[in-house]
């Protein structure tokens, strides 16, 4: 990670002085310093966000995220230094909105470099480690899997290695290798340094069997992992952790911590905010024809559950004669007769949830997350699908993965509410930011469509 870091600080002048070759006004004779700042507050940041820590088997795309994140923040902050010091020439606009693009070039092409020059030096046999598999179950499958789809990683699977009784092991598909022996055969090939890697895919209640074969081993000088079954739980958002050295992982948590939170909340405010500015005059109109075409209040509040379950206030156009908020609500129907003169077309065009842009602007929504329901409906859906209320560990959205998936409109069945809370739990564990703005454009498609809206 020293030639990165590096690399990184050489991009970073190099950026500079393309400025300065651009800029006539630039004063070059201050560009050391800012280089300087510039350098230093990248490495602070690019510890935080950690650009530099190991990258082998994660997708480019994380890895481009965090390095964008720290260079972007880095010029955020110079700007502010600009504004107060004898540096504001240097750190001009114009001249950190050329080095915004320039320096990740630089930074984006040696990493580019460095991952194919890693992957070519693998696939001429450098550079790789042979691993073994203890355990034949569908663990360890899917982990031999995992591993043949990440040639990053430079592993090479030699087989599985499984004391128990053929009738009792998971048989091996054709794609992957067949087992090599028992537990003795693993150790003594790993003595002979024939393996340099061994997961442990037993299941957690083996604890003597685990035990065992990691003393057995000791012996060698092979790398040894434990892979935990948490498969066996419904996974919402798994990663490791330590409280003063005790390792713990987590099984239901909040994908959005540290910078992904900030991350979403930057665009959920200007995303939110732009919509604002264009949608305000059409909701005005939108707000004096729900007015004038029937009796009662514009807006409709409805209480539904927010982050954690926390209770919050939904605002929507008033699309309906009645307003709903107690123990019972009854969904829309399709030619509903409680519907408004206008509340059809503000359904079927999705108009009459704009003024939720105010509720993300608040922090109480986002533009993406699981739909929110009615609190009748919550109260009653947790008591018939399990783990519905994890969908609330994130806060509910104006637009989510179900919806742009088809899961859109009444649900009269208890299927299609499973499939909604499918989708809501899969938005969970996938999130990304890419994910967040796939979903927002292709909503666009959704409701053009007018597809099961109400």
């Amino acid at each position: 990670m020293t030639l990165l870091k590096l690399a990184d600080a050489i991009a970073i002048a190099m950026g500079l002085l393309l400025i300065v070759n651009q800029l006539p006004e630039f004063n070059s004779k201050s560009t050391i310093v800012v280089a300087l700042l510039a350098i230093g507050t990248f490495n602070i940041l690019a510890e935080l966000f950690g650009v530099y820590r190991k990258w082998n088997g994660i997708a480019f795309t994380r890895e481009l995220f965090t390095l964008l994140m720290s260079w972007g923040t880095t010029l955020v902050l110079l700007k502010a230094l600009g504004l107060f010091t004898v540096y504001s020439t240097e750190l001009s606009t114009p001249a950190l909105s050329i080095w915004l693009f320039i320096t990740p070039i630089f930074a984006l092409s040696v990493r580019v470099l460095y991952r194919w020059y890693s992957r070519m030096m693998i696939e001429k046999g450098y550079n790789v480690r042979s691993f073994a598999i203890v355990g034949c179950n569908d663990l360890g499958i899917q982990l031999a899997r995992n591993v043949k789809k990440t040639p990053s990683l430079g592993l090479k699977l030699l087989g599985y290695y499984d004391d128990r009784p053929e009738e009792r092991t998971t048989e091996l598909p054709d794609d992957v290798e067949k087992q090599l022996g028992k537990i003795e055969d693993l150790v003594v090939a790993a003595k002979a340094g024939e393996v340099q890697v061994v997961f442990i895919t037993l299941p957690m209640r083996a604890e003597a069997r685990i035990r065992s074969v990691i003393q057995e081993l000791a012996d060698t000088t092979a790398s040894v992992y434990i892979v935990p079954d948490l498969f066996v739980f419904q996974l919402l958002n798994s990663r490791w952790s330590d409280i003063e050295g005790v390792p713990v992982v987590s099984v239901f948590e909040n994908p959005l911590f540290g910078v992904d939170g900030i991350v979403k909340r930057i665009l959920d405010l200007g995303i939110a905010t732009a919509a604002l500015l264009v949608t305000a005059i059409p909701m005005a109109m939108i707000a004096l024809g729900v007015k004038l075409t029937s009796k009662g209040p514009i807006l409709f509040k409805q209480k539904r559950y927010g982050l954690d379950g926390r209770e919050i206030d939904v605002w929507k156009f008033r699309s309906m004669k009645v307003c709903e908020n107690g123990a019972k609500v009854t969904q829309a129907k399709k030619n509903d007769s409680r519907l408004t003169p206008i509340g059809g077309f503000l359904r079927k065009s999705s108009l009459d949830e704009l003024p939720q842009i105010f509720n993300v602007l608040a922090g109480r929504m986002s533009l993406v997350g699981p739909r929110p329901h009615a609190n009748a409906h919550n109260e009653f859906y947790r008591t018939q699908i399990d783990g519905y209320m994890l969908r609330h560990k994130v806060k509910p959205g104006m637009t989510g993965l179900a919806q742009v998936n088809g899961c859109r409109g009444e649900t009269e069945t208890l299927d299609k509410m499973e499939k909604r809370v499918f989708f809501d739990h899969q938005y969970i564990r996938e999130w990304s930011i890419w994910l967040d703005i796939k979903i927002i454009l292709k909503t666009f498609t959704v409701v053009f469509s007018r597809q099961n809206a109400y």
